[in-house]
């Protein structure tokens, strides 16, 4: 086991957390968890010699915040493991695109993977995981890991994708409040992207921020964040079909 280790992670849902958690855990007892999601908060510099980040895949890239914080890491000297967590469909250039940005900023990557989580936008596709067969292959990987640490093994970490990048996701969308809505603000309080906000006492939207990270809709306490309905059911439509297929994690060493 490691001494310690700083995990850096964007889990809008909390699906990426809980996967990265996961691994964390058979890498060390110590370990500090720093989110990429929070609003005005520099991100710290990483203290531990690994860093473990993790983001969740949207449209098949890891989403622009997460990806402008992790270009703020020193990485002189420091070594790394990604994680892409996606919900069945695909992750396409998301590993990719993590990798060299934190190549670029002077990580070495010594593992990658891309776990699976419930989806965020049709909850039956990928629902329950990480699960408890999960759980075992991913702690099999950070035996994995540290075992290439302990051996010091050189070489770099190849993993699928494509440069350049497919574009980004942009759907000019964002949830909506429902008539029960109490203007409490928490939507406000979660949103990554200031995609929400409350004004004299109503919810008022900008879609054009909003990247549908569905933590408005997740954390709503009396479940009145919603997506508009024909985006939903397109959605249902689109996804439906991966509700019965188990897609299996993948590990790069």
């Amino acid at each position: 086991m490691l001494t310690k280790i700083d995990f850096y992670y964007f889990s809008p849902t909390g699906g990426t957390k809980k996967a990265g958690e996961m691994f964390c855990d058979g890498l060390s007892q110590n370990v500090k968890a720093l989110d990429l999601g929070k609003k005005d908060v520099e991100v710290e510099e990483p203290k531990s010699d690994l860093i473990v980040a993790a983001a969740p895949v949207f449209g098949g890239r890891i989403p622009a915040i997460a990806a402008e914080k992790l270009r703020a890491l020193n990485g002189e000297g420091k070594k790394a493991v990604t994680l892409a967590v996606y919900g069945t469909r695909a992750y396409e250039d998301a590993l990719l695109e993590m990798n060299q940005i934190l190549e670029e900023r002077g990580f070495q990557i010594v593992a990658s993977a891309a776990l699976i989580a419930r989806h965020s936008i049709v909850p039956e596709v990928g629902e329950g995981r990480p699960d408890e067969k999960d759980q075992e292959e991913i702690r099999g990987f950070a035996r994995d890991v540290l075992e290439k640490l302990e051996k010091d093994v050189k070489g770099s970490v190849k993993v699928p994708g494509n440069y350049p990048y497919k574009d980004g996701m942009s759907t000019g969308v964002s949830p909506v409040s429902l008539e029960n809505c109490n203007s409490c603000g928490t939507c406000e309080k979660v949103c990554p992207t200031e995609a929400v906000h409350v004004e004299n006492g109503k919810v008022v939207n900008a879609p054009e921020k909003c990247i549908l990270c569905m933590a408005c809709v997740y954390a709503c306490p009396r479940q009145a964040r919603v997506l508009p309905q024909p985006l939903q059911e397109n959605m249902n439509q689109k996804l439906g079909v991966l509700k019965s297929v188990r897609r299996e994690n993948e590990f790069f060493l």
